[in-house]
């Protein structure tokens, strides 16, 4: 049972004074803004500071979040999503043991959801555990689809990554007021998460904003041409029947917007064909986004792996790994697993580097075609490519911080989801009382024992407790 504690702590911030709640020894300080309102003339602009308050602004209760599309059934009885609407929903929560202390590491999470759903409100997502270890945890908002990542004309790009960027910032600026060091942050994330951590390590823009980061369940490789972006906003835009500008599409009612960007990734995930799409969006998407980081020149200068590669955030230790069987989530939660045919196995995997002799060679084993398919996509989205981060970082020239990488085995007893993508969250979070049904009844506390206190002296030292990877060298498995 938990215990409120009688006093209501006050913090003193950039923008005025804010009071939380104090439960256990852990005070939360929810639904802060870090930006203005994105709304109004501002829906398509770069994120504004957030207006000052007098007096002392209430935080004992989460914000709105951005909009978006409740999940489809398959996926919505699987995972947890919360949607409220709300102008202010540029906010982040905040968890802390000590308020009124000094220098505890810092953990900033960014919330995966295809870049189009998800919030800092999903209770399975509390910092209350990282608070409870000794760290201040943060939990962020950032605009999602069209308004977040969306290639418009009069618009600049990114900017969900400019959200996530400014959200990282007033980190740096205010965290000490909650106990924090600014100089010990670690940014963590999950799939679309995860991705934007890779955009985060790659991007000019996030230099010096935080000294270690986690990716969990994301690549290096999720970053579309413009070209090929504006094209899926055309065709949003010809739906809406609005010229495909900032000002047209701001005009355009949330609902209108979020019903014309549902029938757009239908329409790719039904026909993802490269001339209509575009090649990075059918490839890098793979039917399931259509909507993710635009390489801009600005926020991104090239692919997150190649500015990796090429010596970005090379000071950065980093922690990243997948779910072992991470595509079995899309394929057997929503039925397609069993319907796959060889012909459309090799279909679907298209032109997904080295995948095609991967698949075969599964076929010819006897493995049935949808669970072939969700092998190769496993490894072509996710182990792959972030083998291929450690790699890229291990191989440069000059000076590199580590790159630890791990593998997660829990089989989820779901639907023979296994140890399918977002299993591994609550676990993480060390949160299996309020973790999603993917888990199942009786999940193994030892693994988020383990899992948790990995993150949590990762964000502490820099070292997980194994060590770093090389080429064909030592990945972490939990299990």
């Amino acid at each position: 049972m938990t215990r409120a504690d009688v006093h209501a702590p006050v913090v003193s911030i950039a923008g005025g004074a804010v009071s939380g709640s104090t439960t256990d020894g852990i005070s939360a300080f929810l639904g802060i803004p870090y930006a203005a309102p994105p709304v109004g003339p501002d829906a398509f602009a770069a994120p504004k500071p957030a207006p000052s308050w007098d007096g002392v602004r209430d935080a004992t209760a989460y914000g709105p979040t951005a909009p978006q599309a409740p999940y489809p059934a398959p996926i919505a009885a699987l995972l947890d999503n919360v949607i409220v609407d709300g102008d202010d929903y540029l906010n982040l929560n905040v968890w802390t043991p000590d308020p009124g202390g000094a220098g505890l590491p810092v953990m900033v999470w960014i919330h995966g959801g295809a870049f189009t759903r998800g919030s800092n409100r999903i209770t399975m997502y509390a910092g209350d555990t990282f608070a409870r270890d000794g760290v201040v945890c943060v939990g962020i908002n950032y605009r999602l689809g069209t308004p977040g990542f969306a290639s418009v004309a009069g618009a600049p790009e990114n900017r969900g990554l400019l959200d996530q960027i400014a959200a990282l910032r007033w980190v740096r600026e205010n965290i000490s007021a909650f106990g924090g060091d600014p100089d010990n942050i670690t940014v963590f994330g999950e799939s679309a998460g995860a991705m934007s951590v890779a955009s985060l390590l790659s991007s000019p823009r996030a230099d010096g904003l935080f000294g270690r980061a986690i990716m969990e369940s994301g690549n290096g490789n999720a970053a579309a041409d413009p070209a090929d972006a504006r094209k899926v906003t055309d065709r949003l835009a010809a739906l809406l029947r609005v010229d495909a500008t900032a000002d047209a599409l701001g005009q355009v009612s949330g609902d209108e917007l979020l019903k014309a960007q549902t029938q757009v990734a239908l329409e790719l995930m039904l026909a993802p064909d490269p001339q209509v799409w575009g090649e990075s969006i059918v490839k890098v998407g793979l039917g399931i986004m259509s909507q993710f980081p635009v390489i801009d020149g600005d926020v991104l200068t090239a692919r997150p792996v190649d500015a990796i590669g090429a010596g970005t955030s090379a000071s950065v230790p980093l922690l990243a790994g997948w779910n072992a069987d991470e595509f079995r989530f899309f394929m057997v939660a929503t039925g397609g697993a069993s319907a796959v045919t060889e012909e459309g196995a090799s279909a679907m995997l298209g032109s997904t580097d080295g995948g095609a002799a991967f698949l075969r060679n599964r076929l010819d084993a006897g493995v049935s075609p949808g669970d072939a398919l969700s092998e190769a996509l496993s490894r072509a989205a996710f182990s792959g490519p972030t083998t291929t981060i450690a790699e890229v970082r291990g191989s440069a020239q000059g000076e590199r911080a580590a790159t630890h990488l791990y593998e997660f085995g829990y089989e989820s007893p779901q639907g023979d989801i296994r140890a399918g993508h977002a299993v591994e969250i609550p676990f993480v979070f060390d949160h299996l009382d309020e973790a999603h049904a993917l888990v199942g009844p009786e999940p193994d506390q030892r693994i988020a024992d383990d899992m948790h206190a990995t993150w949590v002296r990762f964000a502490t030292s820099g070292d997980p407790g194994w060590s770093p990877y090389a080429s064909g060298g030592e990945i972490r498995r939990f299990d």
